[in-house]
């Protein structure tokens, strides 16, 4: 009976072993192997794999880039404004052996390395700046934190600051102060229109202030406006100018007759 159980003892063995040296690793991991405890020169994969087990130990590594949420961080602007600010961190690994050699977890050592940065950044930044200038900051961090990581072998590639939660108080005064911009501007638009609008009268002015006939036009079409209107009783002013043109006009016809 003894005999007869080897072989079968044999063949799970070989397979057990076949199943642990032949290993397949997705397009987008690598397998950082060990022997003895030795790094081994270059990753290995994608595709079919052997690895010599128990000898060697493999660690796997995504390649894929990772999409890192940083946590609200209470920061204190340069203008001692006191903020919450959140960020996304977009990484990936580029050197697998060194993502596991030089570091014991990447990601969480990315992760605090991009929290600890956010707030030394930020804090140095006033509160305009942070919400007017995010552009210019999400560099200067992806660059900070890039520069931290390559030893690594992570490489970030970019940065953004998601959402600052500001205090009421500061809402309700960026809000006043935004109503008193607009105000302002109203202001100036409005000087500006009166500006046009005298500028326009000063040449009416002259126009009329060299043929007066025109301000007794004016002075009838005004009049024809008036009566259009269902008023029952209207009142108006006859100008001295006009009385002076119409004795000129009456002296002149009187003196005519006299003379036939």
């Amino acid at each position: 009976m003894e005999l007869v159980f080897w072989p079968i003892f044999v063949v799970f063995a070989v397979l057990f072993l076949f199943t642990r040296w032949i290993r397949i690793l997705r397009e987008y991991e690598r397998a950082v192997i060990f022997r003895l405890g030795r790094l081994l020169e270059r990753s290995k994969g994608p595709g079919i794999i052997f690895v010599f087990w128990p000898i060697d130990t493999v660690v796997k590594i995504p390649l894929r880039t990772v999409v890192h949420d940083v946590p609200p961080q209470d920061i204190i602007t340069r203008d001692n404004v006191s903020v919450k600010v959140n960020a996304v961190v977009y990484f990936r690994v580029v050197e697998p052996a060194r993502a596991v050699v030089e570091v014991e977890n990447y990601l969480y050592a990315t992760s605090q390395l991009a929290q600890t940065t956010l707030r030394s950044v930020l804090g140095q930044a006033e509160l305009d700046e942070l919400l007017s200038e995010r552009d210019k900051l999400n560099s200067r961090l992806q660059e900070i934190i890039d520069m931290h990581t390559d030893p690594w072998g992570v490489k970030v590639s970019a940065v953004e600051v998601k959402h600052v939660d500001l205090p009421v108080e500061m809402q309700r005064a960026m809000a006043r102060q935004a109503e008193a911009e607009r105000e302002k501007r109203a202001k100036i638009i409005h000087a500006e229109g009166e500006f046009q609008a005298s500028a326009q009268l000063a040449r009416a002015a002259e126009v009329i202030a060299a043929n007066p006939v025109t301000l007794q036009l004016r002075y009838l079409q005004t009049v024809s406006e008036i009566a259009s209107e269902q008023n029952s009783t209207i009142f108006f002013p006859i100008p001295i100018e006009m009385l002076r043109a119409m004795g000129r006009v009456g002296g002149g016809g009187s003196g005519g007759g006299s003379e036939v």
